[in-house]
């Protein structure tokens, strides 16, 4: 009963917000979110901008670990062993997210959670083998590879679901124009599109579609990977890890091989993008390692456990650092600037 209502709730409050968010953020003023005025010159200050893309990313990241830390705590992996195992993962894939969209996109200031992923299931195993000869050995417990790798699969899931309005706000990540589509496409997004407003958006200043109707593919990524989060779990709860893990994964990254042909910003070149590429290697990844660990015994799930020892002042205090240290890392903006000025009120002293 528990974990029914849990994942309904998790449904409303984020279907509630993806809703809100596909409303509101292609509007200009939902990009900036504050400025930092850094340099006087002229008689104004130039100021760093602060974006909504950094709060939406900060947040994403923190509801991974969320997610990943209440699955690891239900089948009685300790605190100390999940933080250390999400920190080793986070260390190597948040700066992995600009190392890879340098090398494909060929660009410094651009961030890829694809490529970040990719880097992230390749690394996560072997710190699963680390944590188990390290804290494993000294604490007495093992983390069993298939449920870890399905609550890895699952918190990325809704991450990368939620990271997805980071992409609506700063305009990046944005699908084709309607218009230049085939009808069918055309006839289905008549009424479901974007249409993103103001320069500063990526979407106009990289490919000049501010003001047009365009196919609302991070919309339907979002939807896409919050309904197979809520799948992978309630598949993880119920004990089916494999099925969890396998079914999460196959449905993400298939979906990321499609809808690579849906978007119109640059992917690489090649007639599948190595983002195309990365999503198929891991998905055959996924069926290896599915069938390589599926006679490993693994405790069931207590989401009640899970729950509980989330609700801890040390936990809470380290999801607040994160959510700042991530903020500051993807939401400090490259490609913009802002010119100030400040004055007294005197009418109102």
């Amino acid at each position: 009963m528990l974990e029914t209502l849990f994942i309904i709730a998790l449904a409303v409050v984020l279907f509630a917000l993806l809703s809100w968010g596909f409303r509101t953020l292609p509007e200009e003023r939902w990009q900036i979110v504050a400025t930092i005025p850094l340099i006087k010159e002229s008689g104004r200050w130039r100021g760093l901008n602060l974006t909504y893309y950094g709060v939406f990313s900060a947040t994403a990241h923190v509801l991974s670990v969320v997610v990943f830390f209440i699955l690891f705590a239900a089948i009685r992996i300790p605190a100390t062993a999940t933080l250390a195992l999400a920190a080793l993962t986070l260390a190597v894939c948040v700066p992995a997210s600009r190392w890879v969209a340098r090398v494909v996109e060929k660009k410094p200031h651009t961030f890829s959670m694809a490529g970040a992923f990719f880097v992230g299931v390749v690394v996560f195993p072997p710190f699963v083998w680390l944590i188990n000869v390290t804290l494993g050995q000294h604490l007495g417990f093992t983390v069993d590879y298939l449920p870890a790798m399905a609550a890895i699969v699952v918190a990325y899931a809704f991450g990368e679901a939620l990271g997805r309005l980071a992409c609506i706000s700063f305009g990046c990540c944005y699908g084709r124009a309607l218009d230049q589509t085939h009808p069918l496409a055309q006839k289905l997004f008549a009424r479901w599109h974007f249409i993103f407003h103001g320069e500063t958006k990526k979407i106009a200043y990289a490919a000049g579609l501010d003001e047009t109707k365009v196919i609302p593919v991070q919309g339907l990524t979002a939807v896409l990977y919050v309904l197979t989060g809520l799948l992978g779990m309630a598949l993880f709860l119920a004990g089916h890890y494999a099925a969890s893990f396998i079914t999460t994964m196959l449905i993400t990254q298939l979906w990321r091989v499609f809808s690579e042909t849906l978007r119109a910003d640059h992917r690489g070149g090649g007639v599948l993008s190595a983002y195309q590429i990365m999503a198929l290697v891991v998905s055959a990844y996924a069926v290896v390692l599915s069938v390589w660990f599926v006679d490993a015994a693994s405790p069931h799930a207590n989401l009640a456990l899970g729950l509980s020892a989330l609700w801890h002042p040390a936990v809470l205090l380290i999801l607040q650092m994160l959510w700042l240290v991530i903020f500051i890392y993807t939401g400090r903006s490259a490609v913009t600037e802002a010119h100030m000025s400040f004055r007294v009120c005197r009418e109102k002293i």
